[in-house]
């Protein structure tokens, strides 16, 4: 394994085993329907809580990525997992149950990518054989924590994002398969003053760039090197400011570039500007980007989660919202 400075090279081969998807009924219902393992049919997914219904969500992921393998969960050696609870206990009372050494992380919708990262890190260093990652959000747990209880009615503006109710689970082991996770670069928070909870887009975009420009010139790669880059949940507004901050060091992805939360819903659906949260890339990615990677229609994908790292407290404090992302490459190994 390669270090240099913030972006590793995985020399010694950490490959994707399987992967595995649950979703709400909203995300159930939208374009990416059939790449998700699990579809949910109520958004409390048979529990009493909006919370309880998250954990649900990762189990689920979970229980689909392994039954792919053949495994039980006694064949892996770690689990590492994040979500966007106070003190991510969706991941904490999953782990809990599953009785697995356990390091819970928190990047914000970053997480999904932070996981992976790590969890490259413990298989390609020899310190583990299988490493679990998973992530998690839900819209309702989401709203009620950060933004604003669903009774409140409050009209939100065309910036706002809806939080995917979705989990995204993937093992990662030294076994030769198709997939395979090369590079990755970690992040540097970015914070540009923004203060408004409904303009997450615009917070996060610095940071998306940050790392993404960071990546390319640390590896000395280009756009062209990739079929597809893909950020975790810029939505709508940001992706634009994105490609701006992009073009202003000339660098053109245009055509070679999606968001995972304009992906996630259709537009009759009144998602606003797309979807947000850790559930949001982790579903996506683990489900259709990893499908079309398996497929042979893509190659090398630059894959870019994207956070913004606010609570609550900050929020009604008026404090701006720092942002960060994370960066893996994803391979297809004929």
């Amino acid at each position: 394994m390669g270090l240099s400075h913030r972006t590793i090279t995985f020399s010694n081969p950490v490959y994707i085993q399987s992967s595995g998807t649950a979703v709400g009924p909203k995300e159930g219902a939208g374009p990416l329907a059939g790449s998700f393992d699990y579809r949910y049919t109520d958004i409390y997914c048979n529990e009493k809580s909006w919370e309880m219904a998250e954990r649900a969500l990762m189990k689920q992921a979970i229980k689909q990525c392994l039954t792919k393998n053949h495994l039980s969960i006694d064949s892996v050696d770690l689990f590492v997992a994040g979500d966007l609870s106070n003190q991510t206990t969706a991941s904490s009372f999953v782990a809990r149950d599953l009785q697995l050494p356990y390091i819970g992380t928190y990047s914000a919708c970053a997480t999904s990518v932070e996981t992976l990262i790590i969890s490259g890190v413990w298989v390609s260093s020899g310190l583990a054989d299988l490493v679990l990652a998973a992530a998690s959000s839900h819209y309702g747990a989401c709203e009620k924590q950060f933004r604003y209880p669903t009774e409140f009615a409050v009209q939100k503006p065309e910036t706002a994002q809806t939080t995917v109710t979705g989990a995204g689970a993937v093992l990662l082991g030294k076994k030769r398969t198709q997939i395979q996770l090369t590079e990755a670069t970690i992040g540097r928070v970015q914070d540009l003053g923004i203060t408004d909870p409904m303009s997450l887009g615009a917070a996060m975009a610095p940071a998306a760039a940050e790392v993404t420009i960071g990546h390319l010139h640390k590896t000395n790669q280009q756009v062209s090197d990739f079929d597809l880059i893909v950020t975790g949940d810029l939505a709508i507004s940001g992706s634009e400011i994105y490609r701006k901050l992009l073009r202003e060091q000339g660098i053109y992805i245009t055509g070679r570039y999606e968001d995972c939360g304009v992906m996630m819903y259709h537009s009759k659906q009144q998602a606003l500007a797309g979807g947000s949260g850790a559930g949001c890339s982790a579903s996506v990615v683990y489900g259709h980007i990893y499908h079309r990677l398996l497929a042979g229609e893509l190659k090398r994908v630059l894959v870019v989660a994207t956070g913004a790292l606010l609570s609550s407290m900050t929020v009604l404090q008026k404090q701006s919202i720092p942002a960060i992302a994370h960066a893996i490459v994803l391979e297809r190994r004929n």
